[in-house]
């Protein structure tokens, strides 16, 4: 148990931790985008803020995605036809709802799972500088380093996840492949079979007929 004047440093820290947290919006969602389908986001952005559009395809088809993002007065800022994935940063230049969809129209009969990550706005310093004199004290530094170290876990184990569920769909995938042929196999080495049966009871049932004619 730590001591009890080890408490008062630690709120504010941890408050202000929590609003560095709140401070930058984020949205992570996956789902599943039908064939001829076309599923479309807004977002409300304030003018100046710095965004960034990350997504991947994760299963279905050849894991590609029609991608396209408009501003609030419809102009293209983005638009990229069957990428698998690809990240896209900008700067809002005015205020108002950005939309950004994506489109699997191209397909006639294959469903696509799909991943997106949209960040709007930048984590503030842990710190702020401002109405500020000293430097960072030590556990300040330690505090800093340890948010941007978690950052950066976070970011690998989304990437990880996300290759692991491709991953095991492609082997689900080659899975079915593998049993389907396989039964295949099965029937037609059966059919054979029973073709090679046919085939030698027709041929020796000739041959016994043939025989018995010379004979009488």
């Amino acid at each position: 148990m730590p001591p009890r004047g080890s408490r008062g440093p630690l709120l504010p820290l941890l408050l202000l931790w929590a609003l560095a947290a709140c401070a930058a919006r984020a949205s992570e969602i996956t789902f599943e985008l039908p064939d001829n389908a076309k599923q479309c986001f807004y977002e409300e952005i304030a003018q100046g803020t710095k965004c960034t559009l990350e997504f991947q395809v994760i299963t279905g088809g050849h894991y590609d995605v029609d991608c396209r993002l408009e501003d609030p007065d419809g102009i293209v800022l983005y638009k990229e036809m069957k990428k698998q994935y690809d990240s896209f940063t900008f700067t809002a230049s005015r205020n108002g709802t950005y939309k950004f969809c994506f489109s699997n129209e191209f397909s006639t009969f294959t469903h696509k799972t799909v991943y997106f990550d949209f960040q709007v706005g930048e984590d503030p310093p842990l710190f702020p500088s401002e109405n500020r004199v000293t430097a960072l004290t030590q556990m300040e530094s330690a505090c800093v380093s340890i948010h941007e170290a978690l950052k950066s876990v976070i970011d690998y184990q989304t990437h990880f996840r996300l290759r692991e569920a491709q991953g095991r769909s492609r082997a689900e995938d080659l899975n079915t492949r593998v049993a389907y042929w396989s039964i295949g196999e099965a029937i037609i080495l059966l059919v054979v079979s029973i073709g090679q049966v046919f085939l030698l009871k027709s041929f020796f049932s000739d041959k016994r007929t043939t025989t018995t004619r010379v004979g009488s």
